[in-house]
């Protein structure tokens, strides 16, 4: 388990300062299991004999108490090195989690005992980076050899303690690929229900990691058939239903077939594929502020939001589109979030075998034609209207339109035409 870079190295130098200084102090968690699987870590953290008011004097000026209540201490890497920061939590036995959320206490404990307090196997060991030793005291090693992810002890206590975990079993079977543990399965089956004690931010931070994930199909079938997913997004539940007609595929296949076909998508992009076929009956704008209201629910930003009921409510915008007037189609590639838009019908389109001739001809417009002949400036705007006599109402933002349209159309072509354009229209139209 060799190998430098910054990050490493300085978690290395945490753990060598502890331990000069008289301290048990080793890597634990996610770093030690991503370091046995040979996977280059994301980030470290250490865990130690050292209390919090200790780990602070050894790193003077360094240090930021984000849970010293906890026991947890972030010790901050040296400026501009890459080494970024490293969590130092003592070794510590937990109290009951009386709102499925937290422990209502902490005891300092040994490293054994901390172990045991740890959600999952793979998550309990430890790893000395100066012996090179790996502590295991909960078969961490042995489930990773079996890949499966096994809650440590009893499950229904583990999910007991933190709700949350279950959404995590999930997603960490999907990530590495792994079995999860019949014993762990059934509390995850009957307890699913309780997961809305968690906030809906904690939820949606555990479902964003496994939409962007390259394995996001494995991670919502399990989901499903565990009974959770319609816990968190119970607007899916019409949506799961395998009811098709004259041999078609069913939505929610075709959905799951969509998602995985996706490369490195935006969670936006992600996101909105997954609620693509909600209110099936209903108009795509209801379908997509049924989308925003899962998000809001979500405590997603509005820009988040936004997105993702833009793109559900404009999921059968792309049909008959080379037979589009040309402002249409001008007007529909200058939107932000066209890329998604195309990229989502695509993926639909292809998984329902549909065709995607429309999605084609749209890249192929943009790809042949520069973003200033399909979205150029305005030859007209407000202030020119009101210049002309025009005054704000009914047909103000109808003359604007309509300008928009012939310039994009390439009826008019300069700014003298363009109001030459309105004053006709203002003509036919007097206020």
């Amino acid at each position: 388990m060799s190998g430098a870079d910054p990050k490493r190295e300085f978690a290395v130098d945490v753990v060598r300062t502890l331990q000069a200084a008289g301290f048990q102090a080793l890597w634990a968690g996610g770093c030690v299991r991503d370091l046995l699987l040979r996977h280059p870590p994301d980030d470290y953290d250490v865990a130690t004999s050292a209390r919090p008011e200790q780990v602070q004097k050894l790193f003077p000026r360094r240090t930021l108490a984000i849970g010293a209540s906890f026991g947890v201490i972030l010790v901050q890497g040296p400026r501009r090195s890459g080494a970024g920061d490293v969590e130092v939590a003592t070794f510590r036995t937990e109290g009951p989690y009386r709102d499925g959320r937290r422990p209502e206490n902490v005891a300092f404990a040994t490293a054994e005992e901390d172990a045991h307090r740890r959600d999952f196997t793979i998550n309990g060991m430890f790893y000395d980076p100066l012996t090179e030793q790996v502590y295991d005291y909960v078969g961490g090693q042995d489930d990773l050899q079996r890949r499966v992810v096994r809650a440590i002890g009893d499950p229904w206590a583990r999910f007991r303690e933190d709700k949350l975990r279950m959404l995590r079993a999930v997603r960490m079977v999907a990530r590495f690929d792994f079995a999860l543990d019949p014993s762990t399965a059934a509390a995850v089956q009957s307890m699913g229900s309780e997961i809305l004690v968690v906030s809906q931010e904690r939820i949606a931070q555990e479902l964003k990691k496994m939409l962007v994930h390259r394995r996001r199909r494995r991670a919502l079938e399990l989901a499903q058939s565990l009974q959770i997913l319609t816990v968190i997004v119970p607007e899916l539940a019409p949506v799961l239903e395998p009811k098709t007609c004259d041999g078609a595929i069913p939505p929610w296949q075709a959905t799951l077939a969509a998602l995985e076909s996706l490369a490195e998508p935006r969670f936006e992009l992600a996101l909105a594929t997954m609620l693509y076929d909600l209110a099936p009956q209903a108009a795509a704008d209801a379908a997509g502020e049924l989308a925003e209201q899962v998000c809001r629910r979500l405590r997603l930003s509005n820009q988040e939001c936004h997105a993702v009921r833009w793109l559900v409510s404009h999921r059968d915008t792309l049909v008959g589109v080379p037979d589009w007037p040309l402002y249409r189609l001008k007007r529909l590639l200058a939107e932000p979030l066209v890329a998604d838009l195309l990229t989502l019908t695509w993926a639909q389109n292809q998984a329902r075998q549909l065709p995607t001739s429309d999605v084609e001809f749209c890249q192929h417009y943009l790809q042949s034609h520069a973003v200033n002949d399909i979205n150029p400036p305005p030859l007209v705007n407000g202030t020119d209207l009101q210049r002309l006599g025009a005054v704000p109402g009914p047909h103000f933002k109808e003359w604007l339109d309509q300008a928009r349209n012939a310039q994009l159309d390439g009826t008019i072509q300069t700014p003298d035409e363009a109001l030459e354009f309105v004053r006709a229209l203002m003509a036919r139209h007097p206020q």
